[in-house]
């Protein structure tokens, strides 16, 4: 046939490549691969105590967390699909840790033994666990944060908003018949959702739709944009401030700490809240028709302007985990079980593969987060100092060399 290749069937009796050798030693994976090993090595003791000492052996957690973070970094938009990329996809065993030819989970048995690791909430410890090993908290700030809240849609209707006495009109006829809600009041006070009890009706602004959903909120350190930490509510409307004094109280130390948050967070209480505890509000002025809570004490600092721009980027956190992690409108019910995903989802922001990997497949959708601003941040401050770029989180990150240079940066804040 000449230069032509052949076209014929190449299978052999044996096979001796491992799932290892066929992922490429530069994918974007590998270095995060060795990050959740690591953390997974640190909550193996705890693991015991979720399981009997006696029955069938279950799905290991360390591959059903592994499994968990690939769902969120490729979209995978269901356990039965997560499954099915399990069963042909090398690169999927080979990061979960499953070799050419084991066989898969079932979707279902996957699923049960997922609740199994709400009871030791697990999704925290591995937060935690990755964000205290040695080279990821050298990225991080023990000083400066920000705070914000995100919307999540619950997976229950309108038409599952009904009053808790069992009152109101009957649906129409058919599987899913239509209800007629003009003129009926509806609030949380006298309705519950029959599909998710916890789901409240919440508006998240003027002029935006009433919808059942639960309150996302995320604390932010400034030095690197990671998340620290991240918890879910009810959506109430004081529920953002009370999340946010909830995670400060959970930071380690005594030290003084700032932290950046919207006009939301421009209440009084709230304010002399954060003063008790030694925390510096960085609350963006919230003067339309009112006299802000934050006075020129604050706001004649460097540090507060710093804040404020820095701040902004908590939304890159709130857009990954809703468009990437496919957060948006959850697929679990109940607070327990929607706080838990959440907290997995945040953990795998911070040492998602970066977006400048293109041709690694979905990995392509993961929101590159700017560069220039904290370059910008760190220059102004002092002289030139030796800095180098490493990736972690999808972003340029910054490794000083000399760490006396830090100091100027933490005062300026």
């Amino acid at each position: 046939m000449g230069m032509r290749g052949e076209d014929a069937n190449t299978a052999a009796l044996f096979s001796y490549l491992s799932c290892e050798a066929r992922v490429p030693a530069d994918h974007p994976l590998r270095p995060i691969r060795a990050i959740v090993d690591e953390a997974l090595e640190v909550l193996s003791p705890g693991f015991a105590g979720l399981y009997a000492q006696t029955g069938r052996p279950s799905i290991p957690p360390e591959k059903l967390l592994r499994a968990l973070l690939l769902q969120a970094f490729y979209s995978v938009r269901s356990e039965r699909q997560l499954m099915e990329q399990l069963d042909y996809n090398l690169l999927f065993r080979w990061f979960v840790g499953l070799a050419m030819d084991a066989p898969v989970w079932d979707a279902t048995v996957f699923t049960k033994n997922r609740e199994r690791l709400l009871a030791g909430d697990v999704a925290t410890g591995l937060m935690n666990a990755v964000l205290g090993q040695p080279r990821v908290r050298a990225l991080l700030s023990d000083e400066h944060f920000s705070v914000d809240g995100t919307l999540i849609e619950a997976w229950a209707g309108l038409k599952s908003f009904h009053p808790k006495d069992g009152g109101g009109a009957p649906p129409g006829p058919g599987r899913n018949g239509a209800r007629d809600f003009h003129g009926e009041k509806r609030g949380n006070a006298t309705h519950a959702s029959t599909t998710d009890p916890d789901a409240r009706l919440y508006r998240k602004g003027p002029g935006q739709p009433a919808k059942l959903a639960y309150l996302g909120h995320v604390l932010m350190e400034h030095r690197s944009g990671l998340v620290v930490d991240a918890r879910v509510t009810l959506a109430t409307g004081t529920a953002e401030r009370e999340a946010a004094l909830d995670m400060l109280d959970a930071r380690p130390g005594q030290r003084r700490l700032t932290l950046g948050a919207d006009k939301a967070y421009d209440v009084a209480a709230f304010v002399a809240a954060l003063r008790q505890r030694n925390v510096t509000p960085h609350v963006a002025q919230n003067t339309t028709n009112r006299r802000s809570a934050v006075d020129r004490r604050t706001t004649r600092h460097a540090g507060y302007a710093l804040s404020q721009t820095l701040r902004k980027r908590i939304e890159e956190t709130f857009g990954w985990t809703k468009s990437t992690a496919r957060l948006g409108k959850t697929r679990h019910r109940g607070l327990a079980r929607v706080d838990w995903m959440f907290t997995l989802a945040n953990t795998a922001y911070n040492p998602r593969p970066p977006a400048e990997t293109a041709g690694r497949g979905r990995l392509t959708m993961a929101a590159q987060r700017p560069k220039k601003p904290i370059h910008r941040v760190i220059r102004s401050i002092g002289p030139a100092m030796p800095v180098q770029s490493t990736t972690f989180a999808g972003l340029a990150m910054i490794q000083i060399h000399n760490p006396a240079q830090l100091l100027g940066f933490s005062a300026a804040c």
